[in-house]
This record gives C-alpha cells, structure tokens and sequence, in this order.
C-alpha cells in the first residue's frame, strides 16, 4: 500500500554552515560543466590572432555525430608541480600587434611584454621571422612546446643574434599567461560566492543536513 511520506526541505540561506558546505560540496561536483573553459579559450584565441599567432587546431567529435576543429591547447591544474598550459601553433609578423592589444586589453601588462618582445624580435630580423610551436610529451605545461623558429630571408641570412630566445620565451609566457587565466577562471567558478548564488538562482532546495533534494 503506498505511503505518503512528509520531507521538510530548505533553500540554502536556510541552512546551518554545516549543511551549507554540504550543499556546496553537491554543486562543485554535479553542475561542473566540461567547458567552463571555453569563455578563457575564447579569449585566448582572439589574443593569439592579435600577436600573429595562428593556433592550430584538431577535429573533436560531437555527441550527434560528425566533428568540429577545436584549437590545439591543452592544460592541466592546479594544484600539482607541473601544472600549466600550452597550444600549438603557426607564428608570424601581425601588423601593428603592440598597438591592438594595449587596444584589447589596455591594463595587461603581461601581454603588453608580449607583444613588444615579439615585435622587437621582427623588427630586428626585417620581419621575416616565423615559428612553429609543437606539443611534446605527455604533460601540459609552457616546457612541453617545441618552438623552432626559422627566418625566411631571400639571402638565407640567420635570425639576428638572440630573437630565437626571446621569441621562444614570449610563446612560453603566452602559455603562462593562459594558465594564470584558467586558474582565475576556475578559482572564481568554485569560490563560495559563485556556488552559493548558482544554488540560489536555480532555486535548488535541500534536507536539513544539506543533501540535495529538488
């Protein structure tokens, strides 16, 4: 014989701490999405595609069949030694670069560095300067890309004396650029405050002690 069976059921500020840091705890694991990266990635693409460097890409498989390219970056984190991001890439002179990204992101010092070194670099070699970066290995970090950089000169003449290094270093500070965003990204998305307020937008109600009911 069915019974009727009578629960009392909270909304979070109703809570005791204790049954909040449970409900919290649900949350970060259940409604995590796969691609709370994407808006990071976005923007890193529209970054690279401002320093002239065109990422590579790959084809990824969608749940209803066929594929889409999705840019070669990868990275793991973060809170283990060894952690970072890296892509790889096609690098040339991007006109005018130093001057678009102080215009798309004015307060980033980093990036500003960025595009000047590259820049620097070009200038000193005519701008005929050119890299390919590559992933190697099997972890995902600034020193797992290969960055051959090449000057394509009609007299074969050689990169000017250090703007391999400093172009090889720009690229790997770009990949720790990416990680230092990934890493606000995920902070900000699992703090208490951007939990407490996705529980509380979708209305999501709790027992007493904080597990999840409807």
């Amino acid at each position: 014989m069915p019974e009727i069976l009578c629960t009392t059921v909270y909304q979070f500020p109703e809570l005791s701490d204790a049954a909040k840091e449970k409900a919290r705890g649900w949350y970060r694991e259940a409604a995590f999405t796969d691609d709370w990266w994407d808006a990071v990635y976005d923007d890193f693409e529209r970054i690279c595609a401002i320093l002239g460097v065109d990422l590579k890409t790959r084809p990824v498989r969608l749940m209803g069949g066929g594929a889409r390219a999705r840019p070669c970056i990868w990275f793991s984190g973060f809170s283990s030694q060894g952690d970072g991001a890296c892509f790889e890439a096609t690098v040339r002179h991007a006109k005018g670069s130093a001057r678009e990204i102080r215009a798309y992101a004015p307060k980033d010092q980093a990036l500003h560095g960025i595009a000047d070194r590259l820049q620097d670099a070009q200038q000193r070699n005519f701008y005929q300067l050119s890299a390919e970066v590559t992933h190697r290995g099997r972890y995902y970090h600034e020193y797992c890309m290969t960055i051959d950089v090449t000057r394509d000169s009609p007299t074969d003449q050689a990169p000017a004396e250090g703007s391999e290094e400093a172009v090889t270093e720009a690229l790997r500070d770009l990949a720790r650029w990416l990680y230092r965003q990934l890493k606000a990204e995920h902070d900000h998305l699992t703090s208490d405050e951007a939990i407490e307020e996705g529980i509380i937008v979708n209305e999501y109600t709790f027992t007493e002690t904080g597990r999840r009911f409807g």
